[in-house]
């Protein structure tokens, strides 16, 4: 090899770290759910990293597509699995489809929370997150007794994020795998009162780091697109991580995983009494409590899902449609 090419050999080991165990034109593999509210721009989010000029249309139930990408000239191009789970909370036991043993390795989840709703914003985190957690938790307890390897090397690169000497590494839970916080329709958001920007802003900032995740606030404008496809681009290929920080309430915010800390973000938004008065078995209960004073939750029935896909003129089947036509009759 000449110089320049042990060079550019170098340069796109740097770039992949997780290549380190992919052969040279051995295709690598990556998965990704995006789950969140209904409505919030994850078919808008998926069709830009894929640079795909289509319009979205609604998402029914569990939706699957994929994009790939060359590393170098002349190589096999890499795989990035999409899914994406419709319907908001209503269809969450779904996320069991995607995601197993097989996979859980080179999985990784992008939650994309609809900023203009806040009132929904904690219930659909909360439901998505904790559901998801379970699941990979019960895929990791089956690996430790299959492949104690492979499970203890998800395990460790949860930490990876957060070097040991971090103030907060005894503090934070990181999810058990890689996990991007989306913020979307920022320009909405943008026009809310900035007392409540700050709560917001604040509580996203606290729940990512507290999770070990990346967190990013975009709407349909191509910069901030630009900023999540980014983030996404790391997780689907081996990109290079952003080290761009942006935690500016008053501007969106762009925080790679690992580079937050507790002490920035400061103590949960409400007075010493009020504090006090609170009972709360761990931090992330605490600030769930004072979001939750500003922003009470909706009723859960209300986030479910009420139509009937089965009616949308979109799925129309007119041999199927007469029969279930006759079955009701």
């Amino acid at each position: 090899d000449t110089l320049w090419d042990l060079a550019i050999a170098e340069v796109e080991k740097r770039k992949n770290p997780d290549d380190d165990n992919v052969k040279p034109g051995e295709v690598w593999e990556k998965s990704i759910l995006f789950m969140g509210n209904k409505n919030a721009g994850k078919t808008t989010i998926i069709l830009r990293c894929l640079e795909r000029e289509e319009s979205p249309k609604p998402t029914l139930a569990l939706e699957y597509t994929f994009g790939r990408r060359a590393r170098r000239h002349n190589t096999p191009k890499d795989v990035a699995h999409f899914w994406e789970l419709g319907g908001g909370t209503s269809l969450v036991e779904l996320i069991r489809v995607p995601i197993t043993s097989h996979n859980v390795r080179s999985f990784a989840v992008v939650l994309v929370l609809d900023l203009s709703k806040p009132n929904e914003l904690w219930t659909t985190m909360e439901s998505l997150l904790q559901v998801t957690r379970n699941h990979v938790n019960k895929i990791l307890t089956k690996l430790e007794k299959t492949n104690p390897e492979v499970a203890a090397e998800i395990k460790q690169r949860m930490w990876n994020d957060l070097r040991r000497d971090h103030p907060d590494y005894a503090l934070v839970d990181p999810f058990p795998i890689p996990l991007v916080i989306i913020g979307s329709k920022y320009d909405i958001f943008h026009e809310f009162d900035s007392e409540m920007r700050k709560i917001i802003s604040k509580t996203l900032r606290f729940v990512s780091h507290y999770y070990g995740a990346s967190l990013v606030f975009t709407n349909k404008s191509e910069p901030l697109l630009l900023k999540a496809r980014a983030l996404i681009n790391h997780l689907a290929f081996g990109y290079d991580k952003s080290k761009s920080v942006s935690v500016d309430p008053n501007k969106p915010l762009f925080i790679p995983a690992g580079l937050d800390s507790m002490s920035q973000i400061g103590p949960p938004p409400a007075s010493d009494s009020d504090l006090g008065k609170m009972r709360a078995n761990t931090p992330l209960e605490l600030w769930k409590k004072v979001f939750e004073i500003t922003f009470p939750p909706k009723n859960f029935c209300d986030l479910q899902d009420t139509k009937d896909p089965a009616q949308d003129i979109q799925y129309a089947e007119y041999e199927v449609d007469v029969m279930r036509a006759q079955k009701n009759q």
